[in-house]
């Protein structure tokens, strides 16, 4: 079995995949910066056993990072739970995508991962939304080069600073769907306007890069953390798939495995 790691500024992703490509689980913790390495272990080796897997069935590891503190103590709880290789994202490996960008180093693996794992699904030209702490849009144009982005402030950012920096307005739940646009009371019109106004966002953004792209029906697929209330009030198509990162970094094995 291949373990595929994604450490986020949120959280860290992890999946087990078949050598047939199949995903046999998937699974998430906080990540915590101040867990050790012995605490990493200790996490998933246990989350492992809940999905019935032992250490001894990991044949290989690749993982993508965006948080420095955490990479290096996952790959030490990694080393002692397992004798399997470790691959990790970054110069040197082949992930098939060119980058055409002014610095391709300063790209997050996950972005590179979930571009990947979107152009598995679809022939480009096509947008790709990874939408977590912040929430940012690739392009892809009609040859397969990743030319460029947005980042723009996820709705959870986003309302935890319009709460701290405001007198009365009160945290909200995001999940459950605004039940009108127009609110009548300060809850239903924070939940509209993060909802509707996050929505109304993606799809203005959406089809401005289409129109950069010359392609006004390209595809656009998701992954992250956003709530299903705002995909849902998006006007736009978005295909979400929730392991678009992971199936990203088991192609990117696949591609350097064979060497």
């Amino acid at each position: 079995m291949l373990l595929a790691f994604n450490i986020g500024n949120t959280n860290i992703t992890f999946g087990g995949y078949a050598r047939d490509g199949r995903l046999a689980f998937s699974s998430r913790l906080y990540a915590d910066s101040s867990l050790s390495s012995d605490e990493l272990c200790y996490k998933i080796i246990n989350m492992l056993e809940l999905y019935g897997v032992s250490p001894l069935d990991i044949e290989a590891v690749i993982l993508a990072s965006v948080v420095p503190v955490l990479t290096g103590r996952l790959r030490e709880a990694l080393q002692k739970m397992t004798q399997a290789s470790i691959m990790e994202v970054g110069p040197g490996l082949k992930s098939g995508v060119r980058i055409r960008m002014d610095n391709p180093a300063q790209l997050g693996a996950e972005l590179l991962c979930a571009t990947v794992g979107a152009l598995r699904l679809h022939a480009p030209p096509l947008l790709v939304m990874n939408l977590d702490t912040a929430m940012t849009l690739l392009a892809v144009d009609a040859e397969g080069s990743l030319v460029g982005g947005v980042i723009l402030p996820g709705p959870q950012l986003s309302l935890e600073a319009l709460v701290k920096n405001t007198a009365r307005l009160p945290q909200v739940e995001l999940e459950a769907a605004p039940r009108r646009l127009l609110g009548a009371n300060t809850v239903d019109c924070l939940r509209s306007g993060m909802v509707f106004g996050t929505a109304a966002t993606l799809d203005a953004m959406a089809a401005k890069i289409r129109a950069a792209l010359h392609a006004p029906d390209a595809p656009v697929v998701a992954t992250g953390i956003l709530p299903a209330s705002i995909r849902d009030a998006c006007d736009t198509p978005v295909e979400y798939r929730e392991t678009l990162i992971l199936d990203g970094l088991f192609a990117i094995w696949q591609r350097n495995a064979r060497k």
